[in-house]
């Protein structure tokens, strides 16, 4: 059967693919990472398919209705994202009205939240595949193609005679290392050159090594609505050959990206992965999505296997907050593993949330003291962004703390993130100047600037990264709004 997965058109540099969908300060531009590996399935079980990332490749919808209309397929999925729901709805009806007869899938956190109420949006829409999807497309295509009865594919929600009903829940992969490499996806369907991350080098692949998280943090998406909060990875084993096939088909790669929800859960798998990567002279370095609680034993063999960067959340420097959020970390904590990651020679990206249950501005200025005395290589300061489904959002909507519940406002018209989430304590608009002040009073620190300058004499290759983020960032850190007496 001939199946189009799509990544839909919206605002240019939209990447629809990240746990908080916006176009970025950086201009960083996610791997459709989903799409990928549904169609490395799709395609070992001899399905034909089209991969389409129209932000990346910078098609229009016009483009797009051309290509799949050419292609002519007998199902299309489209991935979805809370800020570009009804866009991305749009771009599904009108691929239906071109090809009726092409089965119209809807995937995505956004839409397996809200399955009942997406799917009252347009009724040319067939179904919503809910989560982990890649099982569920597989089936959904064989039955499809076989004409049986699609109500007996677990894992959708579907329109049956008028009513929108789900069928069996689909259970989560167990056995990771029987997935295609997506990297493999990566080499038929897309040209790595066409994405961007702004703290690794470029060009870079990313891939997931793992799905769900065991953490309880209560505002993070894909646990809470795709993957669950049970943590299943792949083999030691299978992540070190996928890292050979990297090196060996797509030479031009400077980096791989581990992206993650926790990497880094199982110390013993970490290490032995680590020591595998080591006896196996892979020579990529590596950034990874962590916890801020590795110890140094661990960061020191991630180093000695090419480890370069860790993504972490810190989020607050308040325990209170802390807790309120379910992060299961203390800031004590935070303050060692920073500690030992500088030891271990290994860079830091910290991100910080402004916002979150308990959020005051002597918090917030708590916070900013902290990502300084830290010393990270690079930072982000977010206000807090609530999506269906996440204990974050109900606890916002809950309290009426939402200040719109129309989806298109989650970005501002330029397509950065707007914060909707006002408290008694703190507006949304105090909250999104904190954060533009934050990050001035950050990067343009006379400390800050001179250690980056230092940094990039001692190592230039990371000159065209940072010269790559800083031309798109600078332009948003110089036009932020100013915070009196922030710090």
């Amino acid at each position: 059967m001939k199946i189009a997965l799509l990544n839909p058109p919206y605002l240019p540099g939209f990447s629809r693919f990240s746990r908080s969908p916006a176009v970025t300060r950086s201009g960083t531009i996610y791997y459709p990472i989903w799409h990928a590996y549904a169609a490395g399935l799709l395609e070992r079980e001899g399905h034909e398919v089209m991969l389409i990332d129209a932000p990346a490749q910078r098609l229009t919808m016009t483009d797009c209705l051309s290509l799949i209309k050419d292609f002519s397929p007998g199902m299309t999925a489209v991935y979805t994202s809370t800020p570009s729901i009804v866009n991305d709805i749009e771009c599904a009806a009108a691929i239906k009205i071109i090809m009726p007869s092409s089965f119209m899938a809807l995937t995505g956190p956004h839409v397996s939240a809200l399955p009942d109420q997406t799917l009252s949006m347009d009724e040319r829409i067939d179904a919503v595949a809910i989560g982990e999807y890649d099982l569920t497309l597989l089936e959904l295509a064989s039955t499809i193609e076989s004409g049986g009865d699609i109500d007996g594919v677990p894992g959708l929600v579907i329109r049956t005679n008028g009513k929108v009903e789900p069928t069996a829940a689909r259970a989560h992969i167990e056995d990771l290392d029987s997935l295609p490499f997506v990297s493999s996806v990566y080499k038929r369907h897309a040209r790595i050159e066409d994405y961007f991350y702004a703290h690794c080098r470029y060009p870079v692949v990313s891939i997931f090594t793992s799905r769900g998280c065991n953490a309880r943090c209560d505002y993070c998406v894909y646990p809470q609505t795709v993957f669950g909060r049970r943590h299943r990875q792949r083999s030691p084993e299978n992540i070190v050959e996928e890292f050979r096939y990297i090196e060996k088909e797509l030479p031009q790669t400077k980096e791989v990206l581990i992206d993650d929800d926790t990497f880094s859960f199982d110390k013993a798998h970490t290490l032995e992965f680590a020591e595998l990567m080591i006896r196996s002279r892979v020579k990529l370095p590596w950034t990874v999505e962590c916890r801020a609680n590795l110890d140094f034993e661990t960061l020191s063999a991630m180093k000695r296997a090419g480890c370069r960067l860790v993504v972490a959340g810190f989020e607050s420097a308040d325990d209170a907050i802390l807790r309120n959020i379910k992060k299961g970390i203390t800031v004590e904590r935070m303050r060692r593993f920073a500690l030992d990651a500088r030891r271990a020679g290994i860079m830091i990206h910290a991100c910080f949330m402004a916002g979150n249950r308990g959020e005051t501005m002597e918090t917030l200025k708590r916070t900013l003291a902290f990502a300084k005395e830290i010393r990270p290589d690079t930072c982000q300061f977010f206000p807090l962004m609530v999506y269906p489904g996440t204990e974050a959002y109900a606890w916002a909507r809950g309290n009426g703390y939402l200040e719109s519940e129309d989806f298109p406002d989650w970005l501002t018209p330029e397509g950065l993130h707007n914060c909707l989430v006002s408290t008694p304590e703190l507006s949304a608009r105090e909250l999104v100047e904190f954060c533009d002040f934050a990050r001035r009073s950050f990067y343009l620190a006379p400390g800050y600037i001179s250690y980056k300058v230092r940094r990039l004499l001692a190592e230039p290759r990371e000159m065209r990264r940072t010269a790559k983020s800083a031309r798109i960032f600078l332009k948003h850190l110089m036009s932020g709004n100013k915070v009196k007496d922030a710090a």
